[in-house]
């Protein structure tokens, strides 16, 4: 049963649990009478014995690199031994283009044959999910799960008919912009702050109609709120953070995380830059963002979007060179958000493993056992069989 604020702020306080992400510092003592581990040196024995049997989804993630500039295209034998270990069940991967680039229908075509040959190519491994009953059978059969996603709608070219395309190809979530404008509407980035177009009125409704969720992820203020009006069906928010704990662009107010909810959509916690003001994220910033979408949107609607590779980021000096090019490049294109010159990872959650470490520190915290896996991907798995029909 899903509890109110109210309730849940209730149930905390009746057992004496202060949640360690919630005080100042470090993590100190989530539970009474039991001292917690530090969110960088997690004990070797799981406090949360749950993972390997749950439904783990991380709602925006790639099993090869992402946010890794310059890497080889294809899934190389460290991510393959990574997404083995992850226990991950399925993740959202991004296909395809983002910004009003040339030849964005045909890359993204080509991505999509890509990503084709790739499960073709380690079959044992992942599994195409088109249905929420796949994602059980990826679970049931040991493999991870690839649910096609865009990040974008710019690969659309105005054409609403190519929507049937894409779906008939096998993407089954679709952001409606990216951080800038789009025929569809205004990014996080716009300042003009538009909402959505007849256009992109147009492309939610079909959407609803194919059973395709809607992601409003990157999209602007006024576009996040219309795109949750506008949508039929549950729609989502896979990877973001709530402005209440840090006022990013990228973050969501407290309003449309409750109009989210209200609506029956999930949100998704990233694992980004965007969770605190100075230095590199930590896993207590990640805690702190996930209590406050508990707060603000119920149990039932809040999961991870780490935004991340299951394989660790390999951080040092040829990265930092990298990735510092690719933002200059991104600047260019003016689609690079506030924050971006911080790695984009947490140090203390870059393993394959991850949602393991999110649920044990929610175990240490004091969250029930139903909590924690609503949020590892049972949240997101409700979802997807209300919206995939």
């Amino acid at each position: 049963m899903s509890l109110s604020r109210r309730e849940f702020t209730r149930l905390l306080a009746g057992a004496a649990v202060a949640p360690a992400w919630a005080l100042d510092g470090a993590f100190r003592g989530a539970v009474a009478g039991k001292p917690t581990a530090s969110a960088s040196s997690i004990s070797a024995a799981p406090a949360w014995p749950g993972y390997e049997r749950a439904i783990v989804i991380d709602c925006l993630a790639s099993p090869g690199a992402f946010n890794v500039p310059g890497a080889a295209p294809g899934l190389g034998p460290d991510a393959i031994e990574a997404a083995r270990a992850s226990g991950i069940t399925a993740v959202n991967v991004t296909l395809g283009v983002v910004g009003n680039v040339e030849n964005a229908f045909e890359d993204t075509v080509k991505d999509l044959a890509r990503w084709e040959r790739e499960t073709d190519r380690h079959g044992d491994v992942f599994r195409r999910i088109r249905t929420a009953d796949d994602v059980v059978r990826a679970k049931e059969a040991g493999q991870v799960g690839l649910v096609y996603g865009f990040q974008d709608t710019s690969m659309l070219d105005g054409d609403l008919e190519k929507l049937d395309t894409f779906h008939a190809l096998g993407v089954r979530i679709i952001q409606l912009t990216y951080n800038r404008r789009n025929l569809v509407g205004d990014g996080s980035l716009e300042p003009d702050n538009a909402g959505l177009s007849t256009f992109g009125h147009a492309v939610v409704e079909r959407m609803n109609e194919l059973g395709v969720l809607v992601d409003l992820s990157h999209c602007g203020q006024r576009t996040t709120a219309e795109g949750i009006h506008a949508s039929s069906a549950p729609p989502a928010i896979t990877h973001s953070g709530c402005a209440a704990v840090y006022d990013h662009p990228r973050n969501k107010r407290d309003e449309e995380l409750r109009a989210l909810a209200d609506k029956g959509g999930v949100v998704g916690i990233y694992l980004m830059p965007y969770l605190n003001a100075a230095g590199p994220p930590t896993a207590g910033d990640v805690m702190r963002h996930l209590a406050h979408a508990l707060d603000v949107c119920g149990e039932d609607h809040v999961g991870i979007g780490s935004d991340q590779s299951i394989t660790p980021v390999p951080d040092g000096p040829e990265y930092r060179k990298r990735l510092a090019e690719a933002i200059r490049k991104r600047r260019q294109m003016g689609i690079s958000a506030p924050r971006e010159d911080t790695a984009p990872f947490v140090p203390d959650l870059n393993t394959p493993r991850r949602l393991e470490r999110i649920a044990d520190l929610m175990a240490e915290g004091g969250y029930p056992d139903r909590v924690i896996e609503k949020i590892v991907g049972a949240n997101w798995l409700r979802l997807f069989r209300e919206v995939w029909t």
